[in-house]
């Protein structure tokens, strides 16, 4: 009888087949990915723990078909046979197009290698297949994330960048030719306001690149409600009234100091402010700070187009704008809402909005008073 070395001993043959294939059995067991091993007619006839909790399975899979077990969809949401792609597989291949549906209706992005394995001599051997399957839907939505991203960054890029040129081309333009003061003012003021804007966006796109990050640091400071709301009221009111909007503030005599980060409450504010003026054509701001048990609420009322309820289900999702053509006319990043809302978990702040189309918004910050950070 053949023998071989098991553990530094002579053994028989047989003892290092079994050996082998409980190595082998381990190994594929320990693997994160999902592993199976198919026969020639679609018979499973190995697998290993991970490829049971990826096709949400408690039994046996041993001589089970492929296709009963495996139910495949493809990118635009169309069945697929398992057994088919995988019989018509001739050298190893893998794809990330391929969708798991299961029976509670919820589906998953899969990575899907097969490569056929041959029992014997050459291509005349008995043929089997091997899968490893790995569940890539978080990866897929980062992926679909980070598209929209670059799409929505560039098409905001590209409209200020080509009204800026414009402008500064016809300033230099009216220079040469006729030198009028009052138009080459004119383009270079719309230059500027598109200048701003860039600014405004880079400021976001930092901004929301350090909080995805989780490295955005709290200061706390000591604020006066009163003070906040007096100073905002009064910065915004130049830019409303050329709307001929009105800016008012309410607020309650009783105010005390706020122990909160002032930049970041500022910021919100700043945020719920410019949104009001933005998509309020006619009528005020109330701009208002009103004592609550353990803090300060915040409140940035206005007479605008307000939002229908979907859009108010929405409206703190990164890159949202509003299918309302009235909110499609101005510029934005979608960025500004899903920002606060990142800064005010930070502050451990509420953020509640009511609105009602065609009459108005109130957004309100309601921020706890945070105790003063140790030496």
């Amino acid at each position: 009888m053949d023998s071989t070395h098991v553990h530094g001993k002579r053994a028989p043959r047989g003892i290092d087949i079994a050996f082998e294939r409980g190595w082998v059995d381990s190994l594929i067991g320990s693997m994160a990915d999902g592993v199976m091993g198919i026969g020639a007619q679609g018979v499973i006839d190995l697998y290993n723990g991970a490829a049971l909790n990826l096709l949400d399975q408690n039994g046996s899979l041993t001589g089970k078909l492929l296709r009963q077990v495996v139910q495949l969809y493809d990118k635009d949401g169309e069945p697929v046979n398992s057994w088919q792609l995988v019989e018509n597989t001739r050298t190893a291949t893998s794809s990330r197009d391929y969708l798991l549906h299961y029976k509670d209706g919820s589906k998953a992005n899969l990575y899907l290698s097969i490569a056929p394995v041959y029992l014997g001599y050459g291509e005349k051997g008995e043929r089997g297949f091997v899968l490893l399957m790995r569940d890539i839907t978080k990866e897929k939505s980062l992926e679909e994330e980070r598209d929209e991203f670059i799409s929505v960054v560039s098409h905001e890029l590209r409209t200020p960048i080509a009204i800026t040129e414009g402008n500064i081309s016809n300033a230099q333009f009216i220079a040469k030719r006729s030198g009028d003061i009052t138009e080459i003012q004119k383009a270079l003021d719309a230059a500027y306001s598109q200048v701003l804007f860039l600014s405004g966006l880079v400021n976001d796109l930092s901004t929301l690149s350090r909080a995805e990050r989780g490295v955005l640091q709290v200061s706390i400071d000591t604020i006066n409600p009163h003070q906040l709301v007096t100073e905002l009221a009064d910065g915004y009111r130049k830019q409303a009234g050329d709307k001929g909007l009105e800016i008012k503030t309410d607020l309650d005599p009783s105010l005390e100091t706020l122990l909160s980060s002032n930049l970041y409450v500022r910021e919100i504010l700043h945020n719920f402010i410019t949104n009001s003026i933005k998509y309020t054509p006619e009528g005020s701001i109330t701009i208002g700070a009103h004592t609550v048990p353990g803090g300060i609420r915040f409140s940035v009322a206005d007479t605008g187009i307000g939002m229908s309820h979907s859009d108010q289900q929405k409206l703190f999702t990164k890159f949202f704008r509003s299918e309302d053509y009235r909110t499609r006319s101005t510029n934005g990043t979608g960025l500004g809402l899903y920002i606060t809302q990142k800064l005010a978990a930070i502050l451990h702040a509420e953020i509640v909005v009511t609105s009602r189309l065609n009459h108005g918004s109130v957004f309100t910050l309601t921020v706890p008073d945070l105790a003063k950070p140790t030496s």
